[in-house]
């Protein structure tokens, strides 16, 4: 089931519509093998998308949350963007199978940490308080997906997309009035 979960993790990194056929080839298995690991496509993806989210979060537990909210949100999101090149086209393969509910339960770890980071960021007046923080989380999480689109469509360069997302969400989340800050001098290298 190992080989299975693997080839279909690379095959999917790679293409998003890779079929049954071609992830059974990669695992070295036939057809009749890999469904009676797995029911359906649907039901592999997901269960690679909760391997690799499993993943992430083993990573993404070790970021510095601490300090001035904006630069640890500048590094979260330069994490979370490295878990999510190293998936590639998984994400859109993920978006295209797998029913709305299971993509947000896929989630809920991820959207704590935000959630958390966001709402220290409004305590010391780093992050607007006008707009729900389950929007913000949400905002992040869209962005996100559709940078990794972006990426697999060829519209955005893969070394341009953390700074991206974070201009993005900067923006959004500095209050009125207030002045963006520099993603580059958040991350040191301004």
């Amino acid at each position: 089931m190992e080989a299975i979960l693997d080839a279909a993790t690379t095959c999917l990194a790679r293409d998003p519509d890779a079929s049954i056929n071609d992830i059974a080839k990669a695992a070295g298995v036939g057809r009749v093998t890999l469904y009676g690991h797995f029911e359906s496509r649907a039901v592999l993806v997901a269960a690679v998308v909760a391997r690799a989210m499993a993943e992430a979060e083993a990573s993404l537990r070790g970021v510095d949350l601490t300090g001035d909210p904006a630069a640890a949100l500048v590094r979260l999101i330069d994490a979370s963007w490295q878990t999510t090149l190293r998936y590639g086209a998984l994400v859109v393969a993920a978006e295209k199978s797998m029913p709305v509910a299971d993509m947000a339960a896929a989630h809920d770890e991820p959207r704590e940490r935000v959630r958390g980071l966001l709402e220290h960021g409004r305590a010391e007046g780093r992050f607007r308080t006008d707009l729900p923080v389950s929007w913000l989380v949400t905002t992040l999480h869209t962005v996100t997906h559709a940078a990794a689109t972006s990426v697999y469509d060829g519209e955005l360069a893969p070394d341009e997309a953390a700074r991206a997302i974070a201009a993005t969400m900067l923006g959004l989340l500095t209050p009125p009035g207030e002045v963006v800050p520099d993603v580059d001098i958040l991350r040191g290298v301004g």
